[in-house]
């Protein structure tokens, strides 16, 4: 059905797979005349919700580019967030960003301060690529996925070795660099050097397949060549940084996962789904795995702590209490408990109280002894800092 609203033109869309209505929007009464079939070609649905509004579609995204492009830009200037990465041209910079929002989320990035924090200590690639493990870890805790920071270091030192410092601008340059793939590499050339680049994240994939219609997994080899190839047709050669940021930032704040505001659209006359929120398609999700970790709370004599130096390769560097088997800790009393997921693993973390010199404890390569002043300064995983914080504030507290 189409409606006439504000001088657009809307229709109603009833979706097969569950009914659902935009933030806000004024949806008006189906009568029990109206079935799926006038919008979708299902069944009767007079007493279901009436679902969304979305404006009606008009005119192919590809065919219609030039206008796309114009519509996606002006609504950026007027609407786009201030985010302090949009702020430089600095490839250093703007790589930095793209490596940190690959497995973060923006608030945490921006509102621990982790973006800032990491250009003050390490201003310039030749600052990151004399950095040691240790300062490294550290100004990146809380971030996680470590390897990225070592990597980024990498990469710092092949600018330095191979273009003297200068980051080159050609797209096969960039992905030679160590940790450079396709996105990173477009992104620096589009919002660095604002170069024709086409940049395709998760946020980008969701809003090209809702534009396409594509009913195919976004995340499979044929999902992703389409996804790619529609963005690159799509890309403004005049305005790379502008379209590249207006498109990410579509798809986090109007066409994002599940209801999308298609009303507050811009070019929602380009979109062709009439099931917005079943798009993307992605493949089945893999089991999430339980995972038990035992860990123990043993100080000696001196009030020290003893603490584990990983040397496996997601967490290589990072301190953390030495863990052990369940038959191991069996009979100590629990000192703390929590649980956390990373990757498809969600894990049990258990602390126990070994007590001063923990009888029947053995001390196991890796295994240090640290003074309770020198905790904070270690680089930890996440959980492992929540915890000793909260320990370490018990003891200066008295208890």
């Amino acid at each position: 059905m189409i409606f006439a609203a504000s001088g657009l033109d809307l229709q109603l869309v009833l979706p097969d797979i569950r009914n659902f209505h935009a933030p806000g929007a004024m949806v008006p009464p189906v009568g029990p005349g109206l079935k799926k079939q006038d919008s979708l070609g299902g069944g009767a649905g007079g007493d279901e919700d009436p679902g969304v509004l979305k404006p009606v579609f008009k005119t192919d995204a590809i065919d219609g580019r030039l206008e796309f492009r114009d519509s996606l830009a002006d609504w950026f200037l007027k609407n786009g967030k201030d985010y302090p990465w949009r702020r430089t041209s600095d490839p250093y910079a703007v790589l930095v960003s793209e490596v940190m929002l690959q497995q973060t989320q923006i608030a945490t990035v921006l509102g621990k301060g982790f973006f800032n924090r990491f250009l003050e200590r390490f201003a310039d690639v030749e600052t990151l690529a004399r950095a040691g493990d240790e300062v490294l870890l550290k100004t990146w805790e809380g971030l996680g996925y470590y390897r990225r920071a070592r990597m980024l270091r990498e990469t710092a030192k092949a600018v330095l070795e191979r273009h003297e410092g200068a980051f080159p601008k050609e797209t096969d340059e960039l992905m030679a660099l160590p940790g450079i793939g396709r996105y990173t590499a477009n992104a620096v050339r589009a919002f660095a050097f604002d170069l024709p680049s086409a940049v395709v994240d998760g946020n980008v994939s969701r809003v090209v397949s809702r534009l396409m219609d594509h009913r195919g997994a976004v995340d499979e080899t044929d999902g992703i060549r389409k996804i790619w190839n529609w963005t690159e047709a799509l890309a403004d050669p005049e305005r790379p940084r502008v379209f590249n940021s207006a498109l990410m930032e579509l798809g986090q704040t109007i066409c994002r996962p599940g209801v999308p505001d298609c009303l507050s659209c811009p070019v929602a006359g380009f979109c062709r789904t009439r099931e917005p929120e079943s798009l993307p398609v992605k493949r089945k999700k893999t089991a999430v795995t339980e995972v038990a970790e035992h860990a123990i709370w043993l100080r000696d004599k001196k009030g020290r702590v003893l603490m584990h130096r990983e040397a496996g390769k997601r967490r290589q560097g990072l301190w953390r209490l030495p863990l052990k088997t369940e038959d191991e800790v069996k009979g100590l009393p629990m000192k703390y408990r929590s649980r956390y997921t990373i990757t498809r693993y969600r894990v049990t973390l258990e602390i126990w109280d070994a007590g001063v010199a923990g009888k029947g404890i053995g001390i196991t390569s890796g295994d240090e002894w640290k003074e309770i002043t020198e905790l904070a300064s270690l680089p930890m995983p996440s959980p492992f800092r929540r915890a000793i914080d909260e320990m370490t504030a018990d003891i200066q507290n008295g208890m």
